[in-house]
């Protein structure tokens, strides 16, 4: 891994952080800085500003010591691959795409294939590529062990308007969530920023200190079902799109998504409140679930060329839905579920 260390002069006093990065690495471009900006990780590579991870927004100071790990390449030419996909609508603009779990959306290091990406160049050669190389066609993702409806975008045109649309929040992502505990609220917002984790920079978490970078984030939740005090069905509509969001706001209000290694959703049932042979039963779901409990159900937009308002929806996948049977089978009849 090459290291370049680098002491800012006075006449650079000023500069942000991505732009400088560019400059001294021309070959990259603004976007890609700022990735490496945020996902800076030893052994994976990075920026440091005398010593400490930053943002792309911070200005230089005369003095500032910045040292930049060039990360491993990422693979320069996306290859076709002949993965399944679950195709709910396409026409000339579009592709309306139910993601599995267990799937990333585009390659990055670490995962240079098997993404949705490579699955849908097998699919059709005709992508945009107005977002950049590495994500041609993508609007909006999905977290890789999460579940559901993405649009993804042929054209240009189509690439900038559905993008517009997502800018402006005149598209609508819903999605549903087993999460533990039951919630005093039955509708709520959550109102938090979002930034990455101070300590931990893999994860994301919310962000209350302001001499940290956070962006911010709106989560409208409603609650479908409860089931006893254990577990309780939501809907979680985005207002905003950042990384984790639903993830992180669940686990900041202290009902994380059930099955979600990196939140707090990774929990035991208590012995005492549950029977013994509905304990069993349930944690034979829960070792089931390949990821969180969370599917993108529902999503909502007009086409980008004709003008016509487009709804989609799509039912869980199999694990996550046979765990939502069971809480309904054991829980409606005792009458508590909502």
């Amino acid at each position: 891994m090459e290291t370049r260390v680098f002491s800012i002069t006075r006449a650079e006093e000023g500069e942000r952080l991505d732009r400088f990065i560019v400059r001294v690495v021309p070959q990259i471009s603004r976007s890609l800085a700022a990735r490496w900006i945020e996902q800076t990780s030893e052994g994976w590579g990075g920026i440091w500003v005398n010593g400490k991870t930053s943002r792309p927004s911070y200005r230089l100071r005369g003095g500032d010591e910045v040292t930049i790990q060039i990360p491993p390449p990422e693979p320069t030419t996306l290859q076709p691959e002949e993965i399944p996909l679950t195709i709910l609508y396409e026409d000339e603009e579009l592709l309306v795409i139910n993601k599995a779990q267990g799937m990333v959306v585009h390659p990055a290091p670490g995962t240079p294939h098997g993404t949705l990406v490579n699955a849908v160049l097998a699919h059709t050669d005709e992508l945009s590529d107005a977002g950049g190389d590495e994500r041609p066609g993508i609007v909006h993702r999905l977290d890789k062990d999460t579940s559901g409806l993405l649009v993804v975008a042929k054209t240009d045109r189509a690439l900038r308007q559905l993008q517009a649309q997502l800018q402006a929040r005149q598209m609508e992502r819903r999605y549903l969530a087993v999460v533990w505990g039951t919630p005093k609220f039955d509708e709520a917002i959550v109102d938090a920023p979002i930034g990455r984790h101070p300590v931990d920079r893999k994860k994301m978490a919310v962000i209350e200190d302001t001499r940290h970078k956070a962006r911010e984030a709106r989560t409208e939740l409603k609650v479908l079902r409860r089931f006893g005090s254990l577990f309780t069905l939501l809907e979680a509509k985005l207002q905003t799109g950042r990384t984790h969001q639903i993830r992180v706001h669940c686990a900041y209000i202290h009902h994380p998504v059930v099955g979600d290694p990196v939140y707090g959703g990774e929990r035991h049932l208590p012995q005492k409140e549950v029977a013994f042979d509905i304990r069993k039963r349930l944690e034979g779901l829960l070792e089931r679930l390949p990821g969180q409990a969370l599917h993108a159900y529902s999503l909502a937009f007009v086409h980008p060329v004709t003008g016509e308002p487009l709804c989609f929806q799509a039912d869980p996948p199999e694990p996550m839905q046979a765990l939502i049977t069971a809480l309904e089978e054991i829980f409606v009849p005792m009458g508590k579920a909502k």
